[in-house]
């Protein structure tokens, strides 16, 4: 199975995005993310901008502005650049409760470079 070579969902929030955040990135956006993820690898993890560093995390920020839900599945495959976030939208495997303008920064914002 390929998915096994994928990394979790606690490694994603853990190491992949920090890799893709910068000073420049944090300050531009500036707000708070949650994600509850449903699915296997079920759980709530956190985008705070707000922050100087540790930006991404396990658990729930208090001061979200924007928070997302999303199977596990299709967040990896929004991550990989398998599954476009806004038909993820539009199909409804992704919901955004809070400020659409941040949801619509946020793939900017994991994107590298």
């Amino acid at each position: 199975m390929a998915d096994e070579a994928l990394p979790t969902i606690k490694e994603i929030f853990a190491n992949k995005i920090p890799e893709n955040l910068t000073p420049d990135k944090a300050k531009k956006i500036n707000a708070c993310y949650q994600f509850k993820i449903t699915g296997a690898e079920a759980g709530d993890y956190f985008i705070d901008l707000t922050r100087e560093k540790d930006w991404s995390g396990e658990g729930v920020a208090g001061n979200a502005k924007c928070t997302i839900t999303v199977g596990d599945k299709e967040w990896k495959d929004i991550l990989l650049q398998k599954l476009n976030p806004q038909m993820a939208f539009m199909s409804g495997k992704l919901k955004v409760q809070g400020d659409m303008g941040l949801a619509m920064k946020l793939q900017s914002l994991l994107k590298p470079g």
